[in-house]
């Protein structure tokens, strides 16, 4: 006597084939076999195998994008005020893991404003550079040792001449480094600090700090160094805002046998 094939439901809510008998092919079972029933009842485990491997990638996949929107909610990027945001024309400043940070806060979360204090220098890109034009850097602090009181306005940070057009507009900052990098220290206490690039054009000119701008960075006279060689306004800017990572609500100093860099750079 024959088995009639039929089907039976599944909790999942798919359609089985039941065993028939050899020369009975169904239209939702697989490919024909007229062998014995071994390989039906393989291709139902194997089946059902796949379908529980793909629910679990998929359940490790949503966990994954869940936990990375966790940690996007608890790092929140701050635009800068509209007026702090007026400088903000044309440049690039982009720090590790920050990525671009013109006209923002540093955030105050995963010890950025600590970070920051010791990275190398950022990569300043002017994607509006001329080839065939020449390049001024100057990076300052107007708010040394605070914004309102700025005695010590401006400390320079960072100052490089002769930088080519085509370096310019890649992010690469070779030429004379007459003032060494040096990152954002703002003192505790102190408030938040701008730290403002600016891009000049040098046109031919041979750029030089006097031996007295060269023995400090504070209080120099940015406004008779740009008189001294005719540098109008810059073709490019941008500023960010950090402050002592001390004064952060979130920070927690270290405990046990941590213990933070001793080569600190001067408090700007």
């Amino acid at each position: 006597m024959a088995l009639r094939a039929h089907s039976v439901g599944h909790p999942g809510g798919n359609l089985l084939p039941t065993l028939s008998s050899p020369g009975t092919c169904q239209e939702f079972s697989p490919p024909c076999s007229h062998h014995t029933t071994a390989p039906t009842l393989l291709w139902v485990s194997m089946g059902w195998t796949m379908k529980l491997a793909t629910a679990a990638l998929f359940l490790g996949l949503t966990m994954v994008v869940a936990r990375d929107d966790e940690d996007s909610d608890m790092c929140t990027y701050k635009a800068l005020s509209d007026t702090d945001a007026v400088l903000c024309k044309g440049l690039e400043v982009s720090y590790p893991e920050l990525g671009n940070i013109g006209c923002m806060f540093v955030p105050d979360c995963n010890n950025y404003r600590q970070k920051i204090t010791h990275w190398d220098a950022p990569i300043v890109k002017f994607p509006g550079a001329l080839e065939g034009a020449t390049y001024i850097l100057v990076m300052v602090d107007p708010d040394a040792p605070s914004r309102s009181s700025p005695k010590a306005q401006f400390w320079r940070h960072w100052l490089v001449t002769d930088i080519k057009g085509t370096d310019m507009k890649k992010g690469k900052i070779q030429g004379q480094e007459l003032s060494a990098y040096q990152p954002p220290s703002p003192p505790a206490r102190s408030g938040f600090h701008r730290y403002q690039f600016f891009i000049y054009l040098q046109e031919g000119q041979n750029i030089s700090l006097h031996s007295k701008e060269n023995k400090t960075r504070g209080n120099w006279k940015m406004d008779k160094f740009l008189n001294r060689f005719h540098l109008s306004e810059p073709k490019a800017s941008t500023q960010f805002m950090t402050e002592n990572y001390r004064d952060s609500p979130n920070y927690q100093p270290p405990t046990g046998g941590s213990s933070e860099p001793t080569d600190k750079p001067k408090q700007s």
